[in-house]
Protein backbone atom coordinates (compact mmCIF):
# COMPACT_ATOMS: atom_id res chain seq x y z
CA UNK A 1 0.00 0.00 0.00
CA UNK A 2 2.79 2.53 0.83
CA UNK A 3 4.65 1.15 -2.47
CA UNK A 4 3.06 3.20 -4.46
CA UNK A 5 3.67 6.73 -3.34
CA UNK A 6 6.83 5.88 -2.29
CA UNK A 7 7.72 5.15 -6.16
CA UNK A 8 6.45 8.56 -6.99
CA UNK A 9 7.96 10.46 -4.60
CA UNK A 10 11.22 8.25 -5.51
CA UNK A 11 10.13 9.14 -9.72
CA UNK A 12 9.81 12.51 -10.05
CA UNK A 13 13.24 14.01 -9.86
CA UNK A 14 12.53 17.14 -11.42
CA UNK A 15 11.64 20.52 -11.20
CA UNK A 16 7.53 21.15 -12.48
CA UNK A 17 7.30 22.40 -15.93
CA UNK A 18 5.68 25.28 -14.77
CA UNK A 19 8.21 26.98 -12.64
CA UNK A 20 10.76 25.88 -15.18
CA UNK A 21 9.41 27.77 -18.20
CA UNK A 22 8.87 31.04 -15.41
CA UNK A 23 12.43 30.74 -14.11
CA UNK A 24 13.61 30.59 -17.67
CA UNK A 25 11.39 33.73 -18.47
CA UNK A 26 12.55 35.43 -15.90
CA UNK A 27 16.08 34.52 -16.35
CA UNK A 28 16.14 35.72 -19.92
CA UNK A 29 14.24 39.13 -18.43
CA UNK A 30 17.06 39.63 -16.31
CA UNK A 31 19.46 38.98 -18.52
CA UNK A 32 18.29 41.47 -20.92
CA UNK A 33 17.98 44.32 -18.36
CA UNK A 34 21.96 43.77 -17.56
CA UNK A 35 23.02 43.86 -21.41
CA UNK A 36 20.50 47.16 -21.83
CA UNK A 37 22.16 48.83 -18.70
CA UNK A 38 25.89 47.49 -19.84
CA UNK A 39 25.40 49.29 -23.57
CA UNK A 40 23.35 52.47 -22.40
CA UNK A 41 25.18 53.01 -19.06
CA UNK A 42 28.44 54.28 -20.61
CA UNK A 43 26.69 57.11 -22.41
CA UNK A 44 23.80 59.02 -21.21
CA UNK A 45 20.77 57.76 -22.53
CA UNK A 46 19.49 61.55 -23.28
CA UNK A 47 22.35 62.09 -25.73
CA UNK A 48 21.65 58.80 -28.13
CA UNK A 49 19.56 59.61 -30.85
CA UNK A 50 16.32 58.20 -30.87
CA UNK A 51 16.62 55.64 -33.62
CA UNK A 52 19.96 54.45 -32.14
CA UNK A 53 17.96 53.86 -29.38
CA UNK A 54 15.23 51.78 -30.76
CA UNK A 55 17.97 49.84 -33.13
CA UNK A 56 19.56 48.73 -29.79
CA UNK A 57 16.21 48.09 -27.83
CA UNK A 58 14.89 45.99 -30.80
CA UNK A 59 17.82 43.92 -31.37
CA UNK A 60 17.78 43.28 -27.34
CA UNK A 61 14.31 42.23 -27.70
CA UNK A 62 14.77 39.44 -30.66
CA UNK A 63 17.39 38.14 -29.20
CA UNK A 64 15.39 37.59 -25.79
CA UNK A 65 12.41 36.45 -28.24
CA UNK A 66 14.64 33.72 -29.81
CA UNK A 67 15.82 32.47 -26.97
CA UNK A 68 13.45 32.17 -25.27
CA UNK A 69 11.28 30.14 -28.29
CA UNK A 70 14.44 27.73 -28.51
CA UNK A 71 14.70 27.24 -24.93
CA UNK A 72 11.05 26.42 -24.76
CA UNK A 73 10.86 24.50 -27.62
CA UNK A 74 13.86 22.15 -26.26
CA UNK A 75 11.58 21.75 -23.08
CA UNK A 76 8.10 20.97 -24.73
CA UNK A 77 10.08 18.67 -27.64
CA UNK A 78 9.08 15.54 -26.10
CA UNK A 79 5.67 16.33 -25.34
CA UNK A 80 5.08 17.14 -29.37
CA UNK A 81 7.07 13.77 -30.32
CA UNK A 82 5.06 11.99 -28.24
CA UNK A 83 1.59 13.37 -29.53
CA UNK A 84 2.31 12.71 -33.18
CA UNK A 85 3.49 9.06 -32.03
CA UNK A 86 -0.47 8.64 -30.07
CA UNK A 87 -1.45 10.33 -33.43
CA UNK A 88 0.27 7.45 -35.86
CA UNK A 89 0.26 4.89 -33.49
CA UNK A 90 -1.24 1.49 -34.61
CA UNK A 91 -1.75 -1.65 -32.32
CA UNK A 92 -2.35 -4.00 -35.45
CA UNK A 93 1.71 -2.86 -35.48
CA UNK A 94 3.03 -3.78 -32.25
CA UNK A 95 6.25 -2.55 -30.75
CA UNK A 96 5.80 0.83 -31.38
CA UNK A 97 7.67 3.37 -28.75
CA UNK A 98 8.74 6.32 -27.55
CA UNK A 99 12.48 5.78 -27.54
CA UNK A 100 14.68 7.24 -24.21
CA UNK A 101 12.47 7.75 -21.71
CA UNK A 102 14.07 8.42 -18.36
CA UNK A 103 11.67 10.07 -15.51
CA UNK A 104 13.75 13.12 -15.35
CA UNK A 105 11.23 15.79 -16.48
CA UNK A 106 6.94 15.73 -16.61
CA UNK A 107 7.49 14.59 -20.21
CA UNK A 108 9.89 11.77 -19.46
CA UNK A 109 7.18 10.70 -16.83
CA UNK A 110 4.92 11.09 -19.29
CA UNK A 111 6.94 8.96 -22.34
CA UNK A 112 7.62 6.09 -19.67
CA UNK A 113 3.63 5.96 -18.63
CA UNK A 114 2.70 6.41 -23.13
CA UNK A 115 5.13 3.38 -23.58
CA UNK A 116 3.69 1.13 -20.28
CA UNK A 117 -0.12 1.87 -21.63
CA UNK A 118 1.25 0.85 -24.91
CA UNK A 119 2.21 -2.24 -23.79
CA UNK A 120 -1.00 -2.96 -21.49
CA UNK A 121 -2.78 -2.35 -24.80
CA UNK A 122 -0.99 -4.49 -27.10
CA UNK A 123 -0.96 -7.56 -24.67
CA UNK A 124 -4.73 -6.81 -24.15
CA UNK A 125 -5.80 -6.82 -27.88
CA UNK A 126 -3.44 -9.96 -28.55
CA UNK A 127 -5.22 -11.84 -25.66
CA UNK A 128 -8.74 -10.58 -26.86
CA UNK A 129 -7.61 -11.54 -30.74
CA UNK A 130 -6.74 -14.83 -29.45
CA UNK A 131 -9.98 -15.65 -27.78
CA UNK A 132 -11.96 -14.62 -30.17
CA UNK A 133 -9.60 -17.26 -33.14
CA UNK A 134 -9.10 -19.59 -30.77
CA UNK A 135 -13.08 -20.13 -30.56
CA UNK A 136 -13.48 -19.41 -34.43
CA UNK A 137 -11.33 -22.23 -34.55
CA UNK A 138 -12.75 -24.28 -32.19
CA UNK A 139 -16.03 -23.44 -34.68
CA UNK A 140 -14.29 -24.74 -37.97
CA UNK A 141 -13.59 -27.68 -36.60
CA UNK A 142 -17.24 -28.57 -34.99
CA UNK A 143 -18.56 -27.43 -38.25
CA UNK A 144 -15.97 -29.88 -40.26
CA UNK A 145 -16.70 -32.47 -37.97
CA UNK A 146 -20.87 -31.98 -39.16
CA UNK A 147 -20.11 -32.28 -42.44
CA UNK A 148 -18.07 -35.18 -42.11
CA UNK A 149 -19.84 -37.04 -39.66
CA UNK A 150 -23.83 -35.94 -40.55
CA UNK A 151 -23.93 -34.48 -44.16
CA UNK A 152 -21.42 -36.79 -45.41
CA UNK A 153 -22.73 -40.00 -44.64
CA UNK A 154 -26.46 -38.91 -45.88
CA UNK A 155 -25.18 -37.72 -49.01
CA UNK A 156 -23.38 -41.74 -48.82
CA UNK A 157 -26.53 -43.41 -47.98
CA UNK A 158 -27.99 -41.22 -51.22
CA UNK A 159 -25.64 -42.27 -53.36
CA UNK A 160 -26.19 -45.54 -52.32
CA UNK A 161 -29.88 -45.88 -52.25
CA UNK A 162 -29.38 -44.44 -55.86
CA UNK A 163 -27.03 -47.59 -56.89
CA UNK A 164 -30.17 -49.98 -55.63
CA UNK A 165 -32.77 -47.91 -57.82
CA UNK A 166 -30.62 -48.02 -60.45
CA UNK A 167 -30.77 -51.75 -61.00
CA UNK A 168 -35.00 -51.23 -61.44
CA UNK A 169 -35.20 -48.21 -63.78
CA UNK A 170 -36.21 -48.46 -67.02
CA UNK A 171 -33.51 -47.60 -69.55
CA UNK A 172 -34.91 -44.66 -70.80
CA UNK A 173 -34.10 -43.16 -67.07
CA UNK A 174 -31.37 -44.68 -66.52
CA UNK A 175 -29.35 -41.56 -68.11
CA UNK A 176 -30.76 -39.43 -66.01
CA UNK A 177 -30.18 -41.21 -62.81
CA UNK A 178 -26.95 -41.73 -63.56
CA UNK A 179 -26.22 -37.49 -64.05
CA UNK A 180 -28.20 -37.49 -60.30
CA UNK A 181 -25.39 -39.88 -59.23
CA UNK A 182 -22.52 -38.00 -60.70
CA UNK A 183 -24.09 -34.57 -58.96
CA UNK A 184 -24.96 -36.41 -55.65
CA UNK A 185 -21.01 -37.63 -55.72
CA UNK A 186 -19.62 -34.00 -56.89
CA UNK A 187 -21.43 -32.68 -53.86
CA UNK A 188 -19.84 -35.21 -51.64
CA UNK A 189 -16.02 -34.18 -52.93
CA UNK A 190 -17.04 -30.88 -52.79
CA UNK A 191 -18.73 -31.35 -49.02
CA UNK A 192 -14.71 -33.19 -48.28
CA UNK A 193 -12.93 -30.24 -49.83
CA UNK A 194 -14.61 -27.97 -47.49
CA UNK A 195 -14.46 -29.88 -44.44
CA UNK A 196 -10.49 -30.28 -45.30
CA UNK A 197 -10.63 -26.61 -45.57
CA UNK A 198 -12.47 -25.88 -42.39
CA UNK A 199 -9.79 -27.92 -40.48
CA UNK A 200 -6.83 -29.07 -42.37
CA UNK A 201 -6.31 -32.69 -41.57
CA UNK A 202 -2.74 -32.71 -43.22
CA UNK A 203 -1.37 -30.32 -40.46
CA UNK A 204 -2.37 -32.09 -38.02
CA UNK A 205 -0.62 -35.66 -39.34
CA UNK A 206 1.68 -34.78 -41.06
CA UNK A 207 3.51 -31.05 -40.34
CA UNK A 208 4.05 -27.73 -41.88
CA UNK A 209 6.08 -29.22 -45.06
CA UNK A 210 3.63 -31.85 -46.02
CA UNK A 211 0.39 -29.46 -45.39
CA UNK A 212 1.65 -26.77 -47.62
CA UNK A 213 2.54 -29.50 -50.71
CA UNK A 214 -0.77 -30.88 -50.18
CA UNK A 215 -2.15 -27.50 -50.25
CA UNK A 216 -0.25 -26.42 -53.26
CA UNK A 217 -1.65 -29.96 -55.10
CA UNK A 218 -5.08 -28.99 -54.06
CA UNK A 219 -4.71 -25.33 -55.52
CA UNK A 220 -3.63 -27.03 -58.74
CA UNK A 221 -6.68 -29.54 -58.67
CA UNK A 222 -9.23 -27.00 -57.88
CA UNK A 223 -8.60 -23.34 -59.50
CA UNK A 224 -5.74 -24.34 -62.17
CA UNK A 225 -3.12 -22.80 -60.12
CA UNK A 226 0.23 -23.97 -60.90
CA UNK A 227 1.83 -23.35 -58.11
CA UNK A 228 6.24 -23.61 -57.57
CA UNK A 229 7.16 -24.97 -54.04
CA UNK A 230 10.80 -24.39 -52.09
CA UNK A 231 10.38 -25.91 -48.73
CA UNK A 232 13.32 -25.85 -47.17
CA UNK A 233 14.64 -29.23 -45.42
CA UNK A 234 14.52 -29.39 -41.82
CA UNK A 235 11.85 -26.92 -40.52
CA UNK A 236 12.16 -25.76 -36.76
CA UNK A 237 9.84 -27.11 -34.54
CA UNK A 238 6.73 -24.60 -34.44
CA UNK A 239 4.10 -24.42 -32.02
CA UNK A 240 0.63 -26.04 -33.52
CA UNK A 241 -0.95 -22.17 -33.19
CA UNK A 242 2.21 -21.15 -35.07
CA UNK A 243 2.38 -23.87 -37.92
CA UNK A 244 -1.85 -22.93 -38.72
CA UNK A 245 -0.93 -19.71 -38.92
CA UNK A 246 1.62 -20.36 -41.25
CA UNK A 247 -0.08 -22.38 -43.12
CA UNK A 248 -3.57 -20.17 -43.17
CA UNK A 249 -1.40 -17.05 -44.40
CA UNK A 250 -0.05 -19.25 -47.33
CA UNK A 251 -3.79 -20.30 -47.60
CA UNK A 252 -5.24 -16.91 -48.17
CA UNK A 253 -2.25 -15.58 -49.98
CA UNK A 254 -2.96 -18.13 -52.73
CA UNK A 255 -6.75 -17.75 -52.33
CA UNK A 256 -5.82 -14.12 -53.55
CA UNK A 257 -3.47 -15.25 -56.09
CA UNK A 258 -6.22 -17.13 -58.11
CA UNK A 259 -8.85 -14.70 -57.30
CA UNK A 260 -7.50 -11.66 -57.87
CA UNK A 261 -3.81 -11.51 -59.59
CA UNK A 262 -5.06 -12.85 -63.24
CA UNK A 263 -2.06 -15.15 -63.68
CA UNK A 264 -2.36 -18.89 -63.34
CA UNK A 265 1.14 -19.21 -61.52
CA UNK A 266 2.22 -18.17 -58.24
CA UNK A 267 5.48 -19.74 -55.99
CA UNK A 268 5.01 -20.50 -52.80
CA UNK A 269 9.03 -20.08 -50.70
CA UNK A 270 9.52 -21.47 -47.05
CA UNK A 271 12.84 -21.38 -45.58
CA UNK A 272 14.52 -20.40 -41.71
CA UNK A 273 17.22 -19.60 -39.87
CA UNK A 274 18.66 -19.59 -36.62
CA UNK A 275 16.66 -16.88 -35.85
CA UNK A 276 13.58 -16.58 -38.23
CA UNK A 277 11.04 -18.44 -40.35
CA UNK A 278 10.02 -16.99 -43.31
CA UNK A 279 7.03 -17.32 -45.38
CA UNK A 280 7.22 -15.70 -49.19
CA UNK A 281 4.08 -16.37 -51.67
CA UNK A 282 4.64 -14.33 -55.11
CA UNK A 283 3.01 -14.18 -58.30
CA UNK A 284 3.66 -11.93 -61.28
CA UNK A 285 -0.54 -10.63 -61.54
CA UNK A 286 -1.91 -7.37 -61.19
CA UNK A 287 -0.41 -5.90 -57.92
CA UNK A 288 -1.97 -3.56 -55.67
CA UNK A 289 -3.58 -0.70 -57.24
CA UNK A 290 -2.82 2.87 -55.66
CA UNK A 291 -4.20 3.79 -52.55
CA UNK A 292 -5.45 -0.18 -52.54
CA UNK A 293 -7.61 -0.84 -48.84
CA UNK A 294 -6.46 -4.32 -46.89
CA UNK A 295 -9.87 -6.21 -47.05
CA UNK A 296 -10.88 -9.31 -44.92
CA UNK A 297 -8.40 -11.13 -46.23
CA UNK A 298 -5.11 -9.27 -45.47
CA UNK A 299 -6.65 -7.92 -41.87
CA UNK A 300 -7.19 -11.84 -40.89
CA UNK A 301 -3.88 -12.66 -42.29
CA UNK A 302 -2.78 -9.66 -39.69
CA UNK A 303 -4.04 -10.23 -36.74
CA UNK A 304 -2.57 -14.29 -37.10
CA UNK A 305 0.55 -12.63 -37.56
CA UNK A 306 0.08 -10.25 -34.42
CA UNK A 307 -1.24 -13.37 -32.31
CA UNK A 308 2.30 -14.88 -32.26
CA UNK A 309 4.33 -12.15 -32.65
CA UNK A 310 5.06 -12.55 -36.78
CA UNK A 311 5.55 -9.37 -39.27
CA UNK A 312 3.66 -9.28 -42.17
CA UNK A 313 4.34 -7.24 -45.03
CA UNK A 314 2.12 -7.23 -48.64
CA UNK A 315 3.27 -5.21 -51.22
CA UNK A 316 3.99 -5.25 -55.35
CA UNK A 317 6.45 -7.44 -56.07
CA UNK A 318 8.18 -5.23 -58.10
CA UNK A 319 8.17 -3.33 -62.15
CA UNK A 320 6.93 -6.82 -63.46
CA UNK A 321 3.72 -6.45 -61.40
CA UNK A 322 2.69 -9.01 -59.01
CA UNK A 323 1.98 -9.50 -55.22
CA UNK A 324 4.95 -10.47 -52.66
CA UNK A 325 3.24 -11.40 -49.12
CA UNK A 326 5.85 -11.97 -46.74
CA UNK A 327 5.68 -13.44 -43.21
CA UNK A 328 9.00 -13.60 -40.62
CA UNK A 329 8.28 -15.29 -37.82
CA UNK A 330 10.77 -15.22 -34.95
CA UNK A 331 11.64 -18.31 -33.34
CA UNK A 332 12.22 -16.99 -29.89
CA UNK A 333 8.78 -15.22 -29.72
CA UNK A 334 7.11 -18.99 -30.60
CA UNK A 335 9.43 -20.01 -28.17
CA UNK A 336 8.04 -17.78 -25.65
CA UNK A 337 3.96 -18.01 -27.05
CA UNK A 338 4.95 -21.98 -26.11
CA UNK A 339 6.02 -20.97 -22.73
CA UNK A 340 3.36 -18.26 -21.53
CA UNK A 341 0.34 -21.39 -23.25
CA UNK A 342 1.56 -23.76 -21.09
CA UNK A 343 0.67 -21.68 -18.28
CA UNK A 344 -2.50 -19.84 -19.80
CA UNK A 345 -3.98 -22.54 -22.08
CA UNK A 346 -3.34 -22.85 -25.82
CA UNK A 347 -4.60 -19.64 -27.66
CA UNK A 348 -5.56 -21.06 -31.90
CA UNK A 349 -5.92 -18.57 -34.33
CA UNK A 350 -8.73 -18.92 -37.13
CA UNK A 351 -10.01 -18.40 -39.99
CA UNK A 352 -9.11 -15.52 -42.73
CA UNK A 353 -11.33 -13.34 -44.79
CA UNK A 354 -11.47 -14.25 -48.34
CA UNK A 355 -10.85 -11.19 -50.39
CA UNK A 356 -8.05 -8.65 -50.58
Amino acid sequence: MSAEPSQRKERRRYVPLLYRVAGVNALLLFVAVVVTIAVLAPKRVSSLHTDEEAIVLGVALVLVVALNVYLVRRVVRPLVALTELARRVDLTAPGQRMPAASPTSEAGELTITFNEMLSRLEAERREATGRVLDGQEAERLRIAQELHDQIGQELTAVLLALARVERRVPDDLRQSLLEVQDAVRGSLEDLRRIAVELRPEALDDLGLESALAVLCERFAERSGLAVTQGIAPGLPILTPEAELVVYRVAQEALTNVARHSGVATAKLELAHDEDMLTLIVVDSGRGLAPGHQPGTGIQGMSERAALIGAALVIENAGARGGVRVRLEVPLDEVDELEAFQSLNGAVGPTELGETR
